[in-house]
């Protein structure tokens, strides 16, 4: 299982920085349409193979966000 919402997450993280989902577009070198559609993509941002093989060996994945001291 993956237990992370990114799309959740990725929300969360813009609003805790004090940015629009546009606003991280233009920081990645991207469009907000294009990053608006990898946030809400069904299948998530990480691979389902990887999940499914992690499962198969009896792990559950999860992402951990730690903020970086510039």
């Amino acid at each position: 299982m993956f237990k992370n919402n990114i799309e959740v997450d990725v929300k969360v993280k813009c609003i805790e920085v004090g940015i629009t989902q546009a606003e991280l577009a233009q920081k990645i070198g991207s469009t907000s349409s294009y990053v608006n559609r990898i946030v809400k993509k069904k299948d998530g941002v990480v691979n389902k193979t990887f999940v499914q093989m992690l499962e198969a060996l009896g792990y559950d994945v999860e992402i951990t966000y730690v903020r970086r001291e510039d």
